[in-house]
């Protein structure tokens, strides 16, 4: 296996780990992972995991390559739904101090950064074997 292809691989390994991580922290009273977020989205973050383990162990480049970029996308997309759920989390309180008190009270955790180093290293990967493919192919 070469390590570009290591790379990816312990990319969406790290990505399916991530969506089991702490997400969120409500109320300082319960944690959310990414299932307890959004179960459908979590089940697609997982299964996008999958297919690239699969492509990269099958040696499909342009399976990996597409799993590894769309994992990176639909990161970004739920953090960024996170940060607009959180901010409209109590919006219906008519108090501003209520509500910006309560909206503080949500804090994100550490399983993000599991979330986007996975991602970022099947994104990683791909970047490398792209690069080791373009060099090999100028030997010829």
């Amino acid at each position: 296996m070469r390590p570009s292809s290591l790379i990816a691989t312990l990319g969406f390994f790290l990505l399916i780990a991530a969506t089991f991580c702490p997400m969120l922290r409500v109320l300082h009273v319960v944690t959310w992972n990414v299932y307890k977020l959004n179960q459908p989205y979590g089940m697609l973050l997982m299964l996008v995991g999958v297919v690239g383990v699969v492509g990269t162990a099958l040696g499909q480049l342009k399976v990996t390559r597409i799993a590894a970029w769309v994992s990176l996308g639909l990161v970004i997309v739920l953090y960024i739904a996170a940060v607009l759920k959180v901010k409209a989390a109590f919006s219906f309180i008519p108090f501003r101090a209520l509500n910006g008190f309560l909206t503080r009270q949500i804090t994100f955790k550490w399983g993000w950064l599991v979330l986007f180093a996975g991602a970022a290293l099947s994104a990683l990967g791909d970047l490398a074997a792209r690069k080791s493919t373009i060099d090999t192919s100028n030997l010829k």
